[in-house]
């Protein structure tokens, strides 16, 4: 069979898993991956169906090359990006469409360093992809090794980033039946909060279902201090307050950013993307906190925070990078910032 192009797109490779995205394109980027990278590649994935297959074709792809693998199993992107540099990763890939309906999947690659891959280098991967090199046999054969306390590494990981003592307080999450739906309840349950659970009985078929982020407006948090509704991997989180307004990424980025300022701990400028409200700008000006502006896209948010040595950034979908504590946008990490920003303050949402 003739090779298909692949080519990376804003987050990575996308499309209908085994129509769109086959288990060959991600074995055939698993070996690319091991040309660009050698040396030591994390694999983690939601809870989609295809999440298996393709995994195991990227593993497969990975260890063909000469790479070794170790396998987290289904794990937020954000986890498998923070797990990288604590195990010595050259890279990281995750198997996962975010927010996309559960037919949807896709793979995009980490840096060691647990930072998304500039386009320079998803252009290398591009060129490997079709290159005819000898692979290795014997010895010269990658590991597969399956890490079976990924989700507890990197539960731990966060509490030893953020650890609000909420004890009494009424916090509802909404898993979305994806990544977060082990890792969330444990990391949340060592807060001390009064927990209520939904999305965490993931089917395969039912991740962003009704549910999560991208179906915010049909959970009900009444009787809750705070609901916290992640998307399907966990890298981004909306809220919802104790009155049933949602509170959005441009809201949630606006409370950080006055605490912060507060507190003395703002570096840099508040980064932000060209789809925030013009509320959220004029909240900035008015507490004379300076901000810069970027395209559409996660990547552009972490460019340009890495530029200007910027302590928080994100957009409006909930995607919060907060580099005190993270590479990339991690919905569990920002939804614990809110809360510790609550119980200081000792103020509702």
């Amino acid at each position: 069979m003739r090779n298909r192009t692949i080519t990376f797109g804003t987050d990575g490779v996308r499309g209908v898993a085994n129509k769109g995205l086959l288990p060959e394109d991600a074995l055939r980027l698993g070996l690319a991956a091991s040309r660009a990278f050698g040396g030591k590649i994390l694999v983690g994935r939601d809870t989609r169906l295809s999440g298996e297959m393709l995994a195991s074709a990227l593993c497969a792809g990975a260890a063909s090359g000469g790479a070794d693998v170790v396998d987290l199993g289904v794990l937020p992107t954000p986890g498998v990006a923070a797990l990288a540099p604590r195990l010595g990763a050259t890279a990281a890939g995750v198997v996962s469409a975010s927010h996309n309906p559960y037919p949807d999947n896709g793979i995009k690659f980490f840096s060691g360093e647990g930072r998304k891959l500039s386009p320079e280098k998803e252009r290398e991967i591009e060129d490997l992809l079709d290159r005819d090199v000898t692979r290795p046999t014997g010895s010269g054969i990658g590991r597969v090794e399956v890490l079976g306390d990924a989700t507890r590494t990197y539960a731990q990981w966060v509490l030893r980033q953020l650890r609000p003592p909420a004890e009494g307080m009424e916090v509802l999450l909404d898993c979305a039946n994806g990544a977060a739906y082990e890792v969330a309840p444990l990391v949340f349950g060592e807060t001390g909060a009064d927990l209520t659970l939904t999305g965490t009985d993931p089917t395969g078929t039912n991740i962003n279902e009704g549910c999560g982020s991208t179906h915010i407006e049909e959970l009900d948090a009444s009787g809750h201090d705070v609901a916290f509704a992640f998307d399907g991997d966990a890298d981004r989180v909306l809220a919802v307050d104790e009155r049933g307004n949602v509170v959005d990424g441009d809201r949630i980025i606006a409370i950080l950013a006055r605490d912060k300022e507060e507190r003395g701990v703002l570096s840099g400028e508040v980064v932000v993307t060209v789809m925030s409200n013009l509320g959220f700008f004029k909240a900035m000006e008015a507490m004379e906190i300076p901000y810069e502006v970027t395209g559409v896209g996660d990547r552009h948010v972490a460019e340009a925070m890495n530029r200007l040595g910027a302590s928080l950034g994100g957009e409006q979908s909930g995607h919060v990078i907060l580099s005190e504590y993270t590479t990339t946008g991690d919905g569990i990490v920002t939804a614990l910032a809110l809360l510790d920003v609550m119980v200081r303050s000792g103020r509702p949402l």
